[in-house]
């Protein structure tokens, strides 16, 4: 459950490519010609029931999973002053229960397996969305119908006490982190009073505690009726089944009240106003913004192409200007954010450590300048409408949740009435030229009336005679057989390994490699060498610059990542299939060939400076950097912090002869795996691999030795104080067995119990019980080696000694104070066994899986047997595995918080010896 500060999906922030550059010279090569993308088709079926109900039926049988999302045209933007949040109120409200289905939703829904599974709000609507395998498709939406037609019976003045809370302590965890009061102030400043848009989502916390059972109750009865609601079921169903199943149990929703709804208001805004304001942040931040025309207008194409030319990636103006050139920034976007009545056009820039604020603000607004005044260049064009064209090639890979074909068509519905309204946007950035653009942008970057509309109340929308028996729910459902793609095997002519699955639903290869090395190939003195040595993979080769190199991706609709963790790393592209053999040479060179240029290297390692200072300031990231020495010991391979970014003395010490030496070292075929997923096969892509590595040569590659670890004679505590912290992190750790361990998979079971999913017991306990906390969760995090088994609990400051108290007594009761029961093991079991297919809808999902398996060394069939391995584990058994793995009296805590506040009371529970640290470790008197 979460708020989403911008509406849009033509997500021009999440097309900026990772930050890098290059200086090494090669000859200017000839641009490639423009692929040719075309605008993908989401096949829909549409029908609207007698009580307005409007339903989309998307049908793709790849998997047995069907998406469900629900939108309902009601945002914060709904709202009146003095009544603020209460639409991100109810979207919590709505998954505590309704009069037929009175059980935690978000509970109910993974024990039968949903995957994708949250609920959102934003200024304009309100959605929630689960993916669920086909044989639960009544049950949920049942469920789903049953919250919408019949919840006010079971909303109390408990459960609005209760999410209440849990709302507040959202706001109080996001104003907590770095920037955290940015988007408050720059609301506040942006729109007049009144203006729909002038208040946050979450809204005050005066509005939130003044929120009473009769503005909660008038609240759902105006706004969630099914004739203001878009449902979208996408995956495996056909259209008539949809139509049966949705007229069973959402026909007899009675429709809600006429509503009023709001006209286009801008808010166009002249002058130049600032405001200062300060923060606990390593960087100093500038957020621009204008106000611009709305979501699914002419001028909101034009400013997307501009914002990405403008700020982008690593192709941008400002990127190459700011964070290239002058080095002034560390990073430097612009985005062009559009909502139902309106847009901001933002530019964001955070300042590199000791830099001059005020002259990078002044040459982003040179680069702004000569935007406005010369317009993009043809090929700056050509870029931006590539990138955006290739990431809707990718939506269509999955089916629902975030920017999947059901978000898209329940999008284009609910604003425009037309499910289709993307292909209209994607025609318009096609049709785009320089001129169209530079026009945009002058009229609204250069240097504001209400009118009311009353239309009759459509006298058609009626309910229909229910003949659905609610007192009784669906029967569940069984778990589903999984068939995922067979991982073909070849070897290459100089021992690279070659894994393919084919994947034919969408136009899109996903290449990884896989390298032996990760964290635990740092030298002692020398953490952080191999993720900066993978972060400057695509810093140039002796035939490309960086900047090139990201034009070229751009060019091909390509995208390239590079990833490091404890044992290893990887090397990733995704490309469209109609442009992979060329994706392939430079996916090659950028593996075999990194320069590691000296001017680049230099930038990055003050990045990378910039990047720890960063981690410091956020309470959850500076427990991960801590903790590793605490949990294996300083002389450990695994002691290095958990981000991966290594220690500031390092960096300082680092050269770029470090970065090649490692490359050199442990990039050789004979240690590497690459694995293939997508639409190709072994007779196409084996040539072309061969072609591409032909010149990569085996050789030594040293061997890790990862060392066995006693656990602590008894539970230490670890505190960092982080003066005028909102919340205190408490973080509770030991180690468990390695990845493949044949324990694995029941411990993930009994984790699930403990900590692992939202209806777990600390969560429920700290979090919907106590509402001291938005949310806390344990995890085991993969490793070759024994690995890290950890609580992460973000609790309100005055109730850390509590919250630590709770803890501690979970720990004891998993062990064996409170068994694992029948009902709680079976809800682990369900959760797992049942959501596994909606895990392996995209390329990339099914290479995550298969990455799995292949570095950790597990069976090939782990994912094809997991359900029966699973549902063999017995009560018994996972009490017996739970007493063996926790081990609650000799434990590592960690707390990051207000100490002035919270040390006392720690010390008072006499948990263990008590340590002072700061955020690098170190000891502190």
């Amino acid at each position: 459950m979460a708020v989403t500060v911008r509406r849009s999906i033509r997500l021009a922030a999440a097309l900026a490519l990772a930050l890098g550059g290059s200086s090494l010279q090669a000859a200017p090569a000839k641009p490639a010609p423009a692929p040719d993308i075309p605008i993908p088709n989401i096949p829909y079926t549409k029908f609207t029931l007698k009580n307005g109900l409007t339903v989309l039926v998307h049908e793709d049988h790849k998997t047995p999973v069907v998406a469900i999302n629900t939108w309902y045209h009601v945002g914060s933007k709904n709202e009146k002053p003095g009544k603020t949040g209460f639409a991100h109120l109810f979207e919590h409200l709505m998954f505590s229960g309704s009069d037929n289905f009175n059980k935690t939703y978000l509970n109910a829904m993974e024990r039968i397996g949903a995957t994708d599974l949250n609920g959102t709000t934003n200024t304009d609507r309100t959605n929630y969305f689960q993916n669920v395998p086909t044989s639960m498709l009544d049950y949920a939406l049942f469920a789903e119908s049953d919250r919408m037609g019949h919840l006010l019976g079971t909303v109390d003045q408990q459960k609005l006490d209760l999410q209440r809370g849990v709302v507040q302590n959202e706001k109080r965890q996001r104003e907590n982190q770095p920037y955290g009061i940015a988007y408050e102030l720059l609301v506040t400043n942006t729109y007049p009073a009144g203006h729909p848009y002038s208040w946050t989502v979450i809204g005050k916390m005066e509005d939130l505690d003044a929120a009473s059972m009769t503005d909660v109750r008038d609240w759902f009865k105006t706004n969630y009726g099914p004739n203001n609601t878009v449902l979208v079921l996408s995956g495996d169903i056909t259209p008539e089944e949809a139509r049966r199943k949705v007229e069973q149990y959402y026909g007899a929703i009675p429709p809600g009240p006429p509503l009023a709804k709001h006209e286009t208001w801008v808010a166009k805004r002249t002058g130049t106003h600032r405001t200062v304001a300060q923060d606990r942040v390593p960087q100093s931040r500038i957020y621009r913004t204008w106000n611009v025309p709305a979501a699914h207008t002419p001028e909101e194409v034009q400013l997307d192409l501009g914002a990405h030319i403008l700020g982008g990636g690593k192709t941008s103006r400002l990127y190459k200007r700011l964070v290239y050139k002058d080095q002034l920034a560390t990073s430097a976007s612009a985005s062009d954010s559009t909502s139902e009545i309106g847009g901001q056009f933002d530019v964001t820039l955070t300042a590199r450590p000791g830099a001059d604020v005020r002259k990078m603000e002044q040459a982003a607004d040179e680069e702004l300048r000569a935007l406005l005044k010369n317009g993009p260049t043809a090929e700056e064009l050509r870029l931006a409408k590539t990138s955006i064209l290739a990431h809707y090639t990718r939506m269509i890979e999955r089916v629902g949740g975030f920017g999947g074909k059901s978000d898209l068509l329940a999008s284009c519905e609910t604003y425009t009435g037309n499910p289709d309204c993307y292909k209209v946007y994607l025609q318009r950035i096609k049709d785009a030229t320089p001129a169209s653009v530079q026009k945009a942008m002058n009229d609204w970057l250069s240097d504001g009336d209400f009118v009311l509309q009353i239309d009759p109340y459509p006298t058609t929308l009626v309910a229909t005679p229910s003949t659905l028996d609610r007192s009784k729910e669906p029967a569940l459902g069984k778990p589903m057989s999984l068939k995922l793609p067979a991982m073909q095997k070849t070897t290459l002519s100089n021992g690279l390994k070659v894994v393919l699955a084919e994947r034919h639903e969408a136009p899109v290869v996903n290449l990884q490699l896989l390298v032996d090395s990760g964290y635990a190939s740092d030298a002692k003195d020398m953490p952080g060498v191999a993720s900066l040595a993978l972060r400057m993979l695509e810093e140039g080769t002796p035939t490309r610059q960086s900047l090139k190199i990201s034009e070229e991706l751009e060019s091909l609709g390509a995208t390239f990542n590079t990833g490091t963790n404890l044992d290893g790393a990887t090397v990733s592209m995704n490309t469209l299939k109609a442009t992979m053999p060329r994706a392939l040479d430079l996916y090659a060179d950028l593996v075999l060939h990194p320069a590691f240029p000296q001017n680049e290297f230099a930038r990055l390692q003050q990045d990378r400076l910039a990047a720890i200072a960063r981690e410091k300031s956020v309470p959850q990231l500076t427990a991960m950097r801590v903790l590793p020495g605490l949990l294996y010991g300083k002389d450990h391979v695994y002691a290095h912090p958990l981000t991966g970014s290594g220690t500031e003395a390092a960096v300082k010490r680092m050269t770029r002869a470090d970065l090649a030496k490692y490359h050199a070292t442990w990039f050789k075929p004979n240690n590497a795996t690459l694995l293939v997923v997508g639409d190709t096969n072994l007779a196409e892509i084996k040539p072309l691999l061969e072609k591409a590595f032909a010149s990569w040569k085996p050789g030594e590659v040293p061997k890790k030795v990862i060392a066995p670890v006693q656990a602590p004679a008894k539970s230490l505590v670890y505190l960092v104080d982080r003066p005028g912290a909102l919340q205190s992190v408490i973080v509770g750790a030991q180690l468990a067995p390695p990845r493949n361990s044949p324990e694995a998979v029941p411990l993930e079971m009994v984790n699930d119990v403990f900590g692992g999913t939202f209806s777990s017991r600390i969560n429920m306990n700290l979090r919907e019980d106590k509402h001291w906390s938005y949310g806390v969760r344990s995890s085991l995090h993969p490793a070759i080696g024994q690995r890290p088994f950890m609580s992460v609990s973000p609790v309100q400051t005055d109730k850390t000694q509590d919250a630590l108290k709770e803890l501690v007594r979970e720990y004891r009761d998993i062990a064996g104070g409170k068994p694992i029961g029948a009902a709680e093991l079976k809800d682990a079991l369900d959760n797992n066994t049942l959501g596994l297919p909606g895990r392996f809808e995209t390329a990339g999902q099914l290479a995550g899986a298969y990455s799995t398996i292949l570095q950790y060394g597990l069976p090939e069939d782990y994912y094809n047997t997991f359900t029966e391995k699973a549902l063999s584990l017995t009560p018994a058994q996972a009490n017996n595995l739970a007493a063996r793995s926790f081990t609650p009296d000799h434990l590592v805590w960690v707390v990051v918080g207000d100490m002035s506040k919270v040390e006392s009371g720690i010390r008072a529970l006499n948990l263990g010896e008590v340590r002072k640290i700061d955020a690098d470790g170190n000891p502190v008197q």
